[in-house]
């Protein structure tokens, strides 16, 4: 999707200034121009002009007061909400220092899609490093956003992460806990919570009026009857059995070496994986430049782009902004879809 401006502006945190997220906001317009959904971002504009300089990219930072002054600027303007706190502009050299910034973009995202001001937001990527050190303490960005979203509707949200391309949708039910934790960690009820998230999501925000979501086993031939683990027969298959009988199309456990190619893609909309690798592994695979990053169960729009702060080439010129672009497309089209069911 591109601009539509019977739409309110989306909301854009800068993510960590010393990654790669000035890099892709400013290519973005760089490149693209009034092309993209309408959108303001939350961060140094200092720093931004300063990044925009090293990237020789002609785009000019337009510090603005309220929203209302992101829409109809040109093409080669970013618009920016200054934040209280300024950055060290310093690519490649992430610091606990910028932790309190950084999270201050992300709230004040949040802060104003609920004033109404915003129909969703993206965020660039940040690092959890110098956020711990500062002494952060959810797992990640989309968990410190379920919290964040506890202020909406006065009840802590459960935030599922998607990563979408073209081509494919997956969905973690245990996102970034080591591996060796996983089989304790997975739960029945977080498997149904997560597929009936997923389907609500995928027919409010996607347009899919009857959701089939393919679940993967956990272990090796999803367990082979029980000789290769009895998690998929004890836990993963009465989650699906459960939501099958409150009106699901949800099928599995299946074996996750034979969901992901070509034909058996065309029999779902989107798959529930048990662990953060075996859905991002095939999903980046398949959509490494322009998936998306897009967080189901909050009571707003959040997607991000489907890379990290990439601190080895930030402010190098070799940033690519197609993720970032998707990101703000796919958050313009839920929005659309939300708000018209068109």
């Amino acid at each position: 999707m591109n601009r539509n401006d019977s739409l309110k502006p989306i909301a854009v945190s800068c993510g960590d200034p010393s990654g790669i997220g000035p890099d892709v906001i400013l290519t973005a317009v760089a490149t693209h121009g009034r092309n993209l959904p309408a959108f303001a971002c939350f961060g140094d504009p200092s720093q931004l002009a300063a990044r925009a300089s090293t990237l020789e990219l002609p785009v000019e930072i337009v510090s603005i007061a309220q929203v209302a002054d992101a829409v109809g600027l040109a093409d080669n303007m970013l618009p920016v909400l200054p934040l209280a706190e300024r950055f060290v502009e310093q690519p490649g050299e992430p610091t606990s220092a910028h932790a309190k910034g950084i999270l201050e973009a992300i709230e004040r995202c949040v802060d104003g899609i609920q004033a109404g001001l915003f129909c969703g937001m993206v965020t660039a990527p940040i690092a959890k490093k110098p956020l711990y050190d500062a002494g952060f303490e959810h797992p990640g960005h989309t968990e410190f956003l379920g919290a964040l979203a506890k202020s909406i509707d006065g009840k802590r949200a459960r935030a599922v992460m998607m990563i979408a391309g073209p081509d494919l949708r997956t969905v973690p039910v245990t996102i970034h806990i080591p591996l060796a934790d996983v089989p304790s960690a997975l739960h029945q009820s977080d498997i149904e919570a997560t597929i009936e998230i997923v389907d609500r999501d995928l027919k409010s925000r996607f347009g899919i009026a009857s959701p089939r979501l393919a679940v993967a086993g956990l272990n090796p031939h999803a367990g082979e009857g029980g000789a290769l683990g009895i998690e998929d027969d004890q836990i993963v298959a009465p989650a699906i059995v459960a939501t099958n009988e409150k009106g699901i199309d949800a099928r599995g456990p299946l074996p996750a070496d034979t969901m992901f190619h070509a034909a058996a893609r065309t029999s779902y909309d989107a798959a529930i994986c048990m662990y953060h690798d075996q859905a991002l592994i095939p999903a980046k695979t398949l959509a490494f430049d322009d998936g998306v990053n897009i967080t189901l169960g909050l009571p707003f729009i959040r997607t991000s782009p489907d890379h990290g702060t990439a601190f080895d080439i930030a402010g190098t010129g070799k940033a690519r902004s197609d993720s970032f672009i998707a990101a703000l497309r796919a958050c313009g089209a839920m929005a659309l879809e939300e708000a018209t069911g068109v």
